[in-house]
Order: structure tokens, then C-alpha cells, then sequence
């Protein structure tokens, strides 16, 4: 009988500490996916190490797929957020959108519905902005810069201006690939998160 109650104590336990414990959310793409890398190398892995370290109670799921565009991850998002009933969502995408050369149209509206997703289930939002080579034309490059801070201040989300400042144009902190960030860079990635993420986790 002792052992009965002692296994329905941890269950109750277990379910507990579950219930109360804040998510994180990270839906992204190759970024925030440690390609490329070992997973304990890349920056979402690190922002566990820095929860942990600076007393946050909080869980991490890392939602992220190398290639995924913002229809992608759309595609899979009610499932996600339905499962893990994140407190805290950071959106990491628009990446692989613009290197195929998608109408902005197509990406602010792929952007919207995530972001809208996202508030309607009640979780906060970081939006980390992207940008595009010049190579892709003044047009193109503006508008898709412009995406971000529009689309954040249409959610109230926070905002990552940038999230690869200082180190798409440094070859020191670039993969071969000259797209990927390497592992020196993944605690500079995660720097920049963390500047923004941080006022949102008292609250949760």
C-alpha cells in the first residue's frame, strides 16, 4: 500500500511540475537547427545552459528543421503549439523565403498567420528579423528588411532586428557554405536572443 501511494505521489508530482513550468518554443530554420554543428553546439542548446544558469524555470522545445520556409513551418504550427502550449514562441524564418526569391507578399502573409497563431494561443513572441544579400536588388532587399519590424509591431511582438549582424559578412564565425553560422557564432546568435527574451521571462 505504501509503494502505491508513494508511485501516485510522484505521478502527481511529475504532472505538477509539468503544468507549471513555462515553454519555450523555438520555430525555426537551419539557424536554430545546430546544422551542420553538434546539437549541444548550437545556440538553442545554449539558451537552456543559460536558463538554467540564471535560475529561469523554463523548457525549451526546439521546433526547428533545416529548409524550412515560413509555409513550412506554418504548415506544422497548430500541431506544435497544440502539444507543447509554449508560454513563449521565438519565430526564427523568412530566411529560406527570401533566398528562393519569394514575393514578399507571400512571406508577410506566411509571417502574419504564424504570428497571429501564436497570439491567439495566448504565448509571447520573438521575431528575429532577417536580410537579404545585395545581389537580390534594392527592392527586394528593402522590402524584405521592412517584413520584420512591420510584422512585429502588428503582433506587439519583440524584436531581434537582426539576427545575423556581425556574422553573415565575417568569415570567421561562417561555415564553408558562406550561409551557416559555425559554432563560434552560436553564442553570439544566442546574445542577441537573449537581449530581447529576457524581459518577457519574469512574466511568465
Amino acid at each position: 500500500m505504501l509503494v502505491i501511494r508513494w508511485f501516485c505521489f510522484l505521478v502527481l508530482s511529475a504532472a505538477t511540475f509539468a503544468a507549471t513550468t513555462p515553454t519555450i518554443l523555438v520555430l525555426g530554420d537551419s539557424l536554430s537547427s545546430a546544422h551542420g554543428m553538434g546539437e549541444r553546439q548550437g545556440w538553442v542548446s545554449l539558451l537552456r545552459d543559460k536558463l538554467d544558469e540564471t535560475g529561469y524555470n523554463h523548457k525549451v522545445v526546439n521546433a526547428s528543421v533545416s529548409g524550412d520556409t515560413t509555409q513550412d513551418a506554418l504548415s506544422r504550427l497548430d500541431a506544435a503549439v497544440e502539444r507543447h502550449q509554449p508560454d513563449i514562441v521565438i519565430v526564427e524564418l523568412g530566411g529560406n523565403d527570401g533566398l528562393r526569391a519569394f514575393s514578399i507578399g507571400v512571406i508577410r502573409s506566411n509571417l502574419s498567420r504564424i504570428l497571429r497563431t501564436v497570439r491567439e494561443n495566448g504565448a509571447k513572441i520573438v521575431l528575429t528579423g532577417m536580410r537579404m544579400p545585395p545581389n537580390y536588388g534594392p527592392v527586394y532587399t528593402r522590402a524584405f528588411k521592412q517584413l520584420y519590424p512591420n510584422t512585429a509591431e502588428k503582433f506587439d511582438a519583440s524584436l531581434v532586428p537582426f539576427f545575423m549582424e556581425g556574422i553573415a559578412t565575417n568569415r570567421e564565425f561562417m561555415q564553408d557554405d558562406g550561409i551557416h553560422p559555425n559554432a563560434k557564432a552560436q553564442p553570439l546568435l544566442l546574445n542577441k536572443v537573449w537581449q530581447v527574451l529576457e524581459p518577457l521571462l519574469e512574466h511568465t
